[in-house]
């Protein structure tokens, strides 16, 4: 095992870091729980976690600035100092989101997260103070606070690719499912009475049925956001909210009302055929079925779900 493996697996192993982790993570969760907080900073309307998106700026301008005041010379110096400003203001959304997806964390993944989040902080109070040297025309002093902020910035995105890369943060929990394409029979109708839920193996994958209003639906079992289990979550006005972070999909189409989760949940095609219940993946260029509207959020969307054959 390398160092840096090394390094991080003491890291996840710091249970001294529970006292800290713990407080934050609740005041964090308090504080993105009205739902169009939590849909905006988890990215739930752009399709994936939003916080690897803002990362790019501040760490694509101070990385710039460092180039700069290595090799630019005098003519570049007001190009390194709104780089270096450019990548404060970027960092404060980049931080809010970054929180907003720590604080469903637990256990090692919190411990790390929270190293990257007081090494991103520390990384952005040298660059405030660069910035702030630089003004005042101590340019030489703004130089080695920036030099500073980099190598500090730059353990932090190790931290953070770890998180990403190593332990999965955030990572689609469904990605690699793939269910049936050709109709496969689960359970018996009889077995599924109304406002019931089932959940059956359907060729290796795990799969949700749920009877609402005499049509059977059916969802990936596992959540996108955190792998929690849809089952034993609630069921609500047509959707299923999961019992770890309280992500929110309609059985309609596997879409989502609120996050954290920002990829859908797989939706199969259901149907009734000799008495079971079946299965499979909605084949490509399937025409509209219906059209329904979800209290929570008036727009239209198909449905591609039948009670019966």
């Amino acid at each position: 095992m390398s160092m840096p493996q090394k390094m991080m697996r003491r890291l996840e192993r710091a249970e001294a870091l529970d006292g800290a982790a713990k407080p934050v993570s609740k005041a964090v969760q308090r504080a993105v729980r009205p739902r169009i907080v939590r849909n905006l900073l988890s990215g739930t309307n752009l399709g994936h976690p939003l916080h690897p998106t803002l990362t790019d700026v501040p760490i694509g301008a101070w990385s710039m600035a460092a180039l700069l005041d290595i090799a630019g010379g005098r003519r570049s110096e007001p190009a390194a100092d709104l780089l270096v400003r450019t990548g404060v203001v970027a960092a404060l959304p980049t931080a809010l989101t970054g929180l907003n997806d720590w604080s469903d964390t637990i256990g090692p993944e919190r411990r790390v997260g929270l190293v990257h989040a007081a090494s991103n902080s520390a990384a952005l109070g040298l660059y405030v103070a660069s910035a702030v040297a630089r003004a005042r025309g101590k340019r030489r002093q703004g130089k080695v606070l920036g030099f500073v902020g980099f190598g500090v910035l730059a353990a932090s995105a190790y931290l953070g690719g770890y998180l990403s890369f190593v332990r999965g943060v955030n990572v689609n929990r469904t990605a690699w499912l793939h269910g049936p394409e050709e109709w496969t029979p689960t359970l018996a109708e009889a077995e599924l009475p109304e406002g019931e839920h089932q959940t059956v193996d359907v060729g290796g994958v795990q799969v949700l049925l749920h009877r609402r209003s005499g049509e059977v639906y059916a969802l990936a079992a596992t959540c996108s956001h955190m792998g929690g289990p849809l089952d034993e979550g609630t069921f609500e006005e047509g959707c299923v909210v999961c019992p770890w972070h309280g992500s929110t999909f309609r059985f309609s189409d596997g879409g989502i009302v609120r996050g954290p989760a920002s990829a859908p949940q797989p939706c199969y095609e259901t149907r009734v055929q000799d008495g079971r219940i079946e299965v499979r993946v909605p084949p490509k260029g399937v025409p509209e079925r219906a059209v329904e509207e979800h209290p929570h959020r008036k727009s239209r969307r198909t449905l591609t779900r039948m009670s019966a054959s």
